[in-house]
């Protein structure tokens, strides 16, 4: 083969390689279905990030208001008062239920000092911890919505790389078989699209993995935060003789 004879496919590659942009239009059908796939995965994983960023920064803030406002609570009377005056949050949904719940099982609960009713059984004391855990459990599944799809996105996505790899190796095989000759312009085109799919991929799932990993450690805390809180209603229920 003559130099003026390899002269049109070096062109072509490079006119392939001159850019990032020139490997996406100039690549396979199969290889733009996953780059569109990856890039709908990378839109939608950015979106989840942000909401959950604002719903826990949300949380936070709620948090210190709620914590702010019981230690100013003295006794079962007061921590009602103040659930009352505080914002609608997931701390006060599980102070609410616990002493609705209470109140149920003792009506004059709130209007007693607590010293000369009777406390609670011990089938009711467990009565109450499960309905504080049935609430808690509630609101750590609503705060833990969207980090599945940021585990599924980080994982998926540089395997949807790889696949985009292996179709690119694939492509400069056929390459070579149709030049008739191993040289540059036969193997790049199809190897630059394997690079671009697989850095692609890495570039969507890494920015998921970290987040569901950062929301994920948070919803731990905010899970032994309120687990907290209610072992502390359950000891101030303790403190006025209740229980």
């Amino acid at each position: 083969m003559t130099l003026l004879s390899l002269s049109p496919m070096i062109q072509q590659a490079n006119t392939i390689a001159s850019s990032p942009w020139d490997l996406i239009l100039g690549a396979t059908p199969v290889t733009k279905v996953i780059l569109i796939l990856l890039a709908a995965f990378s839109l939608f994983s950015w979106v989840m990030i942000f909401w959950k960023w604002s719903e826990f920064r949300k949380m936070r803030e709620s948090g210190d208001t709620f914590v702010a406002g019981m230690e100013s609570a003295a006794g079962l009377r007061d921590v009602y008062q103040t659930l009352t005056r505080l914002e609608e949050s997931p701390y006060t949904r599980v102070f609410r239920r616990g002493v609705n719940f209470f109140t149920e099982l003792r009506p004059t609960a709130l209007r007693d000092d607590g010293h000369d009713a009777p406390g609670l059984s011990s089938a009711q004391l467990d009565a109450l911890r499960l309905v504080l855990g049935k609430e808690l459990a509630e609101e750590r599944d609503d705060l833990a919505h969207g980090l599945p799809w940021l585990a599924i996105i980080g994982s998926v996505s540089p395997l949807m790389g790889l696949m985009g790899t292996v179709v690119g190796v694939m492509n400069s095989f056929i390459g070579i078989t149709t030049q008739g000759s191993a040289n540059i312009a036969a193997v790049a085109p199809g190897i630059a699209e394997a690079l671009v799919t697989t850095v692609v991929g890495l570039a969507v799932a890494i920015p998921a993995v970290i987040a569901y990993n950062h929301y994920a450690a948070k919803l731990g805390l905010f899970t032994g935060e309120l687990e907290g809180f209610a072992s502390e209603f359950i000891g101030t229920l303790a403190r006025e003789g209740r229980v």
